[in-house]
């Protein structure tokens, strides 16, 4: 465990570590103004982090390509963008956990075969091949150890944005270090580490249940039960580096993510009005040309 001076923010609740020589600065999840508190969070140490591989500029470049290759982009937001402010480097939490599982499962095994029947079209017989589903019940055992399922620690963030930043070269993880922290903000973690393991178990189930469907084999699965026994878990908290930037443009906060490691990026999908009329008003123009056309 450890104790670190955190500051909460008012609008989105992200708790972040700020240098304690500073007072006030920005959210870098949402950018609402945060005034720096005394307040104290005691957790988990983080055992690994991920050390960033790129630099804010190769981000921010990485950042505006991406919007560059939105066709419906407000032009305006992509040129606020280009030359707003710096993207802030964060240390986002995350668990990882370890388990080996052995599961006894009951189903069925569908073989498919075909009869051939006869029935009338326009008046005529006609034979057709039908599929059917011969079933029979089945049993086994199926086992599987899980390395690192890997689970957001953070609620700051959209989940649909921060696992397509995924995959991560886990690999690469350090023990963690105080100076990896130089330079950047490292977020607290807000999901527990009992919460994160629910999440684990359930996508261990996921592939636990395709391991069941595999083993049964067979054209089709019926899967009655699982019966899964979970052992030698283990856990990690670890930090992983996701550049950041939230931009306020036209009373509206956009946010835009770009893995620190593979330059990978995901964000909110601005919408030009102006711009979807205009290709609605194109698609129109084209259909009635080839409408005309034909007709001649």
């Amino acid at each position: 465990m450890e104790t670190t001076r955190v500051s909460k923010c008012p609008n989105c609740a992200a708790e972040v570590e700020f240098d304690p020589s500073t007072h006030a600065r920005e959210c870098p999840f949402c950018a609402t103004p945060v005034v720096t508190d005394t307040g104290e969070s005691r957790h988990i140490k983080p055992k690994g982090v991920l050390p960033f591989a790129m630099d804010e500029r190769s981000a921010h470049k990485a950042m505006t390509d991406w919007l560059g290759r939105l066709w419906f982009a407000p032009n305006g937001l992509r040129e606020y963008a280009r030359k707003g402010r710096r993207m802030e480097g964060i240390y986002v939490p995350y668990w990882t956990y370890d388990a080996d599982t052995r599961s006894a499962y009951r189903g069925e095994r569908g073989t498919v075969y075909y009869v051939t029947e006869t029935v009338m079209i326009d008046g005529k017989p006609t034979a057709r091949q039908v599929a059917k589903v011969r079933w029979r019940p089945v049993s086994g055992r199926v086992k599987r150890f899980f390395d690192d399922v890997l689970v957001l620690a953070s609620k700051s963030l959209p989940k649909r944005y921060t696992d397509a930043l995924e995959p991560w070269d886990l690999s690469a993880l350090e023990p963690y270090q105080p100076q990896y922290l130089a330079g950047f903000r490292a977020e607290a973690y807000a999901v527990s580490l009992q919460d994160g393991f629910g999440e684990a178990r359930e996508r261990m189930d996921r592939v636990i249940e395709r391991d069941v469907r595999f083993d049964i084999g067979g054209d089709r699965q019926r899967i009655a039960h699982i019966d899964t026994e979970v052992s030698d878990v283990t856990f990690k908290h670890v930090l992983l580096p996701v550049w950041l930037a939230a931009y306020k443009y036209r009373g509206k906060t956009y946010r835009f993510v770009v893995n620190g490691q593979s330059g990978r990026v995901q964000g909110e999908r601005p919408y030009s009005a102006w711009k979807i009329a205009g290709a609605v008003a194109v698609a129109l123009i084209l259909v009635g040309v080839a409408v005309y056309v034909g007709n001649q």
